[in-house]
């Protein structure tokens, strides 16, 4: 990492209790267009982050510069800014931990095979979808991202810790026309380049978007029906900000007062990990251990997530719950790898009647406080044998009910992001239609 110790010994003595969050990363972006190599990009950042408490004010600093230039600015923006911060006596910083987890997220292999390789299989990939139906007319944003990051967190209270992963993401929209002209986008992701199956993202993109031609709106209604893993992830987003601490604290969940309830179908077990999903680390954002936390067991209530400050305020330990999206940004308390436990069946298999939701629009306009939402849906409308197309369509009601009607968890488990979920079977879903 850049110049540790140099940065170390110049703000030591600045500041009462001092963080460093030390962030490097290499990222490629490889894109396919008419069955060719499009493009290649190649960015690397490297930077550090400070947060100094002192005289009970929190200032947080971070800068791109190395060596004695990025203590000077760390320090500089850090006394500007002291005047600017009131104090706060939660104000506190994690202290040291002799274990943590070990989980496997590097793959060396994967960012040693050969570029020619790699796009390659990206072409293979667009080249499958264009001649999988001759209504399908264009590709767009058919790439393969991969990502090395290292990351090293020290403190004075004597923390210190690092690691690294790769993450490697494949993405692909497909068009196709007839009478109508129908889109479809997916993705997939994982920490080794062997694990991504690009021929099978490249298929499952090109029959759901042949599957839309001729989508119409369906009628007005109560359905049964499922929502893929896809749409579930969408929802679960939202939900996600009921389980954090800081809501109870700010009175924004519904969840408060309720631990040891069953306040959801029977059926639902939450998990939020700091071992699964993207943002997948041995540590949270603070260098806490990660854990993984079973925030709803079989519908029943049992826990909210901590980090550090929220901690103290309630007395508890974090439950490694710091969450960081980058160098630019404080640690904040948020979910790490939430997902719904998937099921042991093919819900698929439970229906003959019914919708099959596969994308919700406008999940942000949902309210993550009551839950209720009003979103644009396209999906299918099974009737026995026939799958209909539809669009145009509301789907509209509140997650906390919809997640008492689940009546079937799925067993195909698919993580979009921080977030994860098999398919759901649920009763009573309210559809505006014509």
């Amino acid at each position: 990492m850049m110049d540790k110790e140099i940065i170390l010994n110049k703000i030591a003595d600045e500041f009462d209790s001092y963080e460093l969050f030390f962030l490097k990363e290499k990222a490629r972006k490889f894109e396919s267009r008419d069955k060719d190599l499009y493009g290649v990009e190649i960015n690397e950042e490297e930077g550090v982050a400070l947060r100094g408490i002192k005289k009970g004010k929190l200032i947080f600093s971070y800068t791109f510069e190395k060596g004695q230039k990025a203590a000077d600015v760390l320090l500089d923006n850090a006394r500007l800014l002291t005047q600017f911060v009131e104090a706060d006596e939660g104000a506190i910083l994690p202290g040291s931990y002799a274990n943590y987890p070990s989980v496997s997220l590097f793959d060396e292999a994967g960012l040693e095979t050969d570029d020619g390789e790699k796009t390659s299989r990206l072409i293979e990939m667009e080249s499958m979808i264009l001649d999988f139906d001759k209504r399908i007319v264009t590709t767009r944003n058919c790439e393969l991202q991969e990502a090395e990051i290292e990351i090293e967190i020290v403190n004075s209270n004597g923390l210190n810790v690092k690691g690294r992963k790769t993450l490697f993401s494949v993405f692909a929209l497909c068009v196709a026309k007839e009478h109508d002209e129908v889109s479809w986008y997916d993705w997939a992701w994982a920490h080794s380049l062997a694990d991504i199956d690009m021929r099978a993202l490249g298929t499952g993109v090109a029959q759901k978007t042949i599957s839309f031609l001729g989508s119409e709106q369906i009628s007005t209604g109560i359905y049964d029906g499922i929502i893929t893993p896809q749409a579930s992830c969408e929802i679960l987003s939202v939900l996600s900000c009921s389980f954090l601490v800081e809501s109870l604290y700010k009175n924004k969940t519904k969840l408060k007062d309720k631990v040891g309830q069953k306040c959801f179908s029977g059926a639902i077990t939450l998990i939020d990990s700091g071992l699964a999903g993207m943002g997948a680390s041995p540590f949270d954002g603070e260098g806490v251990p990660s854990q993984e936390n079973i925030v709803v067991k079989e519908g029943v209530f049992k826990t909210f997530l901590y980090d550090t400050y929220y901690g103290k305020k309630f007395n508890s330990t974090s439950t490694g719950n710091a969450a960081r999206s980058g160098l630019k940004e404080l640690p904040m308390c948020g979910r790490r790898g939430f997902y719904l436990d998937q099921g042991f069946t093919d819900v698929y298999s439970q229906m003959t009647d019914g919708v099959v939701i596969e994308e919700l629009m406008g999940t942000h306009t949902a309210n993550p406080i009551t839950g209720d939402f009003s979103l644009g849906a396209v999906g299918h409308l099974l009737k026995g044998e026939k799958k209909i197309p539809f669009k145009g369509v509301i789907f509209s009601g509140n997650i906390f009910d919809l997640l008492n009607n689940v009546h079937g968890v799925g067993d195909d488990m698919k993580f979009y992001g921080t977030c994860g979920s098999p398919s759901l079977f649920l009763k009573g879903m309210k559809i505006s239609g014509q």
